[in-house]
């Protein structure tokens, strides 16, 4: 199928591609996209991969009087699992309404909010050939090492969907900019934030052609219209050459860029 990132991708950044479309268990040595929600596709972007309506589902596994073993697609939408835990009543993916994208991105970012994350509530992940377990992956912030197309996952959820804890997550969101953007460019170093970091060098709502930090939360990448993948990768070179020359940190991409 052909895909056209300036309309697909949450930057509204990129060309036209042909992405292959895996309906079936296989392997894949390309790039697999998800929803594009923190993509910054080049020109050059060659063997790209996405998975299936067949990936797109949440299966109750097993119950008991604690809560519910699920198996979930990674084609699920984030909105749709939060939906579901809060129609079953488990505590756990409160986090998911704040975050867009797809099971398989969100578990290849170890994606989350606050002390939460995708990982936590996590038995296994299903790759090709084989069920990897949780203790057997070396999560960490925002990083899963698992290098396989990751087509489903199962989970442990208990009872007790939690509505202060998405009030939190929403007020979290609250002051985040609005418009086309990846979400957060770089992951916050140990003890400090991104944001500030990029503020204090100077690029809060500095902008490259349509490409521009935004003035709200200097860690946000905003497409103000035509933004190229030129003008959001000089922004991010920038930033990380501005930071490391201030303050001898190197910022480190949760954008990923292919």
């Amino acid at each position: 199928m052909i895909i056209d990132f300036s309309k697909y991708s949450s930057v509204r950044i990129g060309g036209k591609f042909e992405v292959e479309v895996l309906e079936e268990f296989c392997e894949f040595d390309g790039f697999l996209i998800g929803g594009a929600n923190n993509l910054l596709i080049s020109p050059k972007a060659k063997k790209l991969g996405i998975l299936g309506k067949k990936f797109d589902y949440i299966h109750i596994l097993d119950q008991n009087e604690k809560g519910m073993f699920l198996e979930i697609g990674s084609m699920c939408k984030s909105f749709k699992i939060y939906q579901f835990s809060k129609e079953n009543n488990l505590k756990g993916f409160e986090f998911l309404k704040s975050i867009p994208g797809t099971l398989g991105g969100i578990l290849k970012m170890n994606a989350g909010l606050k002390d939460e994350d995708i990982s936590k509530n996590l038995i296994s992940i299903q790759t090709y050939n084989k069920e990897i377990l949780k203790q057997e992956i070396a999560f960490a912030y925002r990083f899963n090492p698992i290098k396989e197309t990751m087509f489903s996952a199962r989970f442990f959820l208990e009872y007790g969907f939690d509505l202060a804890k998405v009030a939190i997550f929403d007020n979290a969101r609250k002051n985040q900019p609005k418009g086309a953007s990846f979400g957060s460019v770089f992951k916050n170093p140990k003890n400090d934030h991104a944001g500030r970091l990029i503020q204090a060098v100077g690029l809060k709502g500095f902008s490259k052609n349509d490409a521009m930090f935004s003035n709200i939360h200097a860690n946000f990448l905003i497409n103000k219209k035509n933004a190229s993948f030129e003008d959001a990768l000089f922004l991010i070179e920038l930033a990380k050459k501005r930071v490391f020359e201030e303050f001898g940190l190197n910022l480190e991409e949760e954008v990923v860029i292919i």
